[in-house]
């Protein structure tokens, strides 16, 4: 599973130093193939390929023509491209969705489980204070058993 933060770095390039703990993971569970993209232009998020693939084939599910599906591609794609890790680990972050997400220097990589999402610091940490985790939140948790 891809779990915590790391601070990283986006170079002059626009390539995503990938934090070890993260790469590792990734390099020997699924290879070096990923798909960057984003739904908001907000964040960059990186899945493996064959997790990626995996949505893919549910979406397939849905008619071609169902909204939600338009809309979640249309996002998807035009911010996302299909990238592989270097030798260094390394991941390019198109020039597109950069900029929307301002994510250059410095940056939060984060674990959610089955891809990382890399936002700008100050960007996620007003995210958190906006959007605060609450008693509602609290409970459809619990109601996991967590």
């Amino acid at each position: 599973m891809l779990r915590g933060n790391y601070t990283a770095r986006i170079d002059s390039k626009g390539r995503l130093k990938v934090p070890t703990v993260f790469r590792r993971y990734i390099q020997e569970k699924h290879g070096a193939e990923v798909y960057v993209t984003s739904l908001t232009g907000e964040s960059a998020r990186i899945y493996p390929l064959p997790e990626w693939e995996n949505i893919e084939n549910r979406l397939a599910l849905l008619p071609s023509m169902d909204p939600a599906r338009r809309r979640f591609l249309d996002r998807a794609n035009y911010y996302g491209q299909q990238s592989e890790m270097d030798a260094q680990g390394r991941v390019l972050i198109h020039p597109l969705l950069r900029k929307s997400a301002g994510v250059m220097g410095d940056v939060a990589v984060l674990g959610y489980l089955n891809y990382l999402e890399v936002w700008e610091l100050e960007n996620f940490q007003q995210r958190l204070l906006a959007d605060p985790y609450t008693e509602d939140d609290e409970a459809a948790i619990a109601r996991l058993g967590i």
